[in-house]
Parts: structure tokens; sequence; C-alpha cells
């Protein structure tokens, strides 16, 4: 392959390794070319797969800045190169290598983090895209009508609850009404009411007194006629 040509490639291959979402290389020893259409035709329209040289795809992964896949770019090898769900591709792989023994699954790439073969199959072994947004969309409706009915439970609770305590309050405060006041105890008079009978008993002395004058004046009247000598 001429220089400009393999240039060429090498940017090309970089542009796939950049614009994919995943990429899984795969050893094809043995595959006849009817095995790779077949191969090519489960992947579907959302993956591609191309048989690579080891030497130019080493330079397109140190362009691309993927790691992981330089060390397993030995022996005969083949990419997929994948636009779509990466885990309907996995299967896809994952099953035909089932069918096809020759097909070895090395490692890849996704979403810029490499995968082991281990970690590729695990792939392969999840729910699809489709399914899993179809389940996480049915999760999230169960868990808004959860929350709604969670939210109106406690709502019409606390409603309740708060009645219930109003209706404490009332009966407490008609039960802790104050009572009639009790009449006050007869308690003797302190020791300052003596104070009015004293000013009582020097009324009625004053008032005494006028009379007695009067009981005297009489008697001082007789005894000066007494003491008067006969004319």
């Amino acid at each position: 392959m001429a220089r400009p040509d393999k240039s060429a490639a090498v940017a090309e291959l970089a542009e796939q390794f950049r614009s994919s979402n995943a990429a899984v290389l795969t050893e094809y020893r043995g595959l006849t070319v009817a095995q790779l259409k077949e191969l090519r035709t489960a992947l579907g329209a959302n993956a591609s797969y191309a048989v690579v040289k080891n030497t130019l795809t080493k330079i397109a992964v140190k362009e691309a800045g993927v790691e992981g896949l330089t060390d397993l770019l030995v022996g005969p090898s083949a990419i997929a190169f994948i636009s779509g769900d990466p885990v309907e591709a996995a299967k896809s792989l994952r099953d035909f290598a089932k069918d096809n023994p020759l097909l070895v699954i090395k490692g890849g790439v996704l979403d810029g983090a490499p995968l082991t073969a281990d970690e590729i199959k695990k792939l392969a072994s999840l729910e699809s895209r489709e399914v899993l947004l179809a389940k996480l969309a049915g999760a999230m409706k169960a868990s808004m009508q959860n929350a709604a009915s969670l939210f109106a439970a406690p709502l019409s609770q606390a409603v309740r609850t708060i009645d219930a305590l109003r209706a404490k309050v009332e009966a407490d405060s008609s039960n802790s009404a104050p009572a009639a006041a009790p009449a006050p105890a007869e308690v003797d008079e302190p020791t300052e009411s003596a104070e009015p009978v004293e000013a009582v008993a020097e009324t009625e002395e004053v008032v005494s007194s006028p009379e007695s004058s009067e009981a005297e004046a009489p008697a001082e009247a007789a005894e000066t006629a007494e003491e008067t000598p006969q004319g």
C-alpha cells in the first residue's frame, strides 16, 4: 500500500474510532468470506465490520487516543465499529461466536474506556437499550404514582391529626375553665381595727361631758344659795 493510501487508511480508522460508540476487536482466522458476510448481516445497520491491518490500526488507535487495544492487535484482526446500541452489537457477536467458534472476541472500547473480552460478554448479557428505556419509563411512572400516593396519604392524615388536636385543645380549655371564686373566709380584724373603738369611746366621753356639767351646775347654784345670808 502506497504511503498516501496508508495515511488515508489511518485517518479513516482514527475517525471511525472517534465517531463510534464502541468498537470490538476480533480475530477471524479460519472464517470464510460467506461467514464474514453473515456476521455483517447479523450486526445490522448500526455496526460495520472491517478487516484491518495491525500496523495501520496501531497508528490510528494512537491518533484517536484509544487505549487498551494496541497489545491485542496481533494475528488476523477485524473490528466491529458500533454506532448504535453496543448491547445489541455485543449480543450479535456473542451469538455468532457460539455458532462459529473460530471468531474470537479479543477486547474493545466503549465510550473511550477499554473493555476486556469478559466485559464484552457481560455487556452482551445486558438488556437492550430499548428494553432498558421502556423499563426506566415504567419505573419512573410507577415512582411518580407512588410519590403522589405517598404525598396524598400524609396530607389527609395530617388534616385528621390537626382536627383531633384542635378538638383536644377545645376539650381541655372547657375542662380547665376557672371555677367561681370561693367566698373569702372570715378572719379576725387586724389590730388596727381597735382604733375606731377607742375613737368611739372618746366620742362617748365627749358627748357625756356636757350632761355632767349640766348636772353639776344646779348643785353649785344650790350651794351658792345656801351660802347667801338671808336679808
